[in-house]
């Protein structure tokens, strides 16, 4: 069996790591662009207090993302990273709920692009916790 560093593993993680976490970090600043589409779209969705958790959960991802891509407070980083994805993924992009006129193919979209971020974050908290 090889280590990370036995075979040049760890720079492609430190790559993967950097990659991942730019990705959810300007992501997430994305919402802040018209973060009034992101107070409905939350309130559509029922989120309580939507003016009040729409821009902390931005802001805690745009957060988490550089923490995992700088691997500061790694752990504290992938969990909430994780913890988001798995809330807003369950929640916010439930497709099956959708009639194919409600914009069913645009969450379905969202929910496998969140599911594929996750995995990526579940990896990364893999490592964190390894160390």
């Amino acid at each position: 069996m090889t280590t990370d560093d036995d075979d040049g593993g760890a720079s492609l993680s430190r790559v993967g790591r950097v990659a991942l976490g730019l990705g959810l970090a300007l992501q997430a600043t994305e919402d802040f662009r018209d973060m009034e589409d992101t107070v409905d779209y939350a309130e559509s969705a029922g989120v309580p207090a939507p003016s009040l958790l729409a821009p902390l959960a931005s802001g805690t991802m745009v957060s988490a993302g550089l923490g995992i891509a700088l691997w500061r407070l790694p752990r504290l980083a992938t969990g909430a990273a994780a913890t988001f994805l798995s809330v807003v993924t369950l929640t916010m992009h439930d497709f099956w709920t959708k009639e194919p006129d409600e914009g069913r193919s645009g969450e379905r979209l969202a929910f496998f692009g969140n599911l594929a971020m996750l995995g990526g974050v579940l990896i990364a908290l893999r490592e964190a916790w390894r160390r």
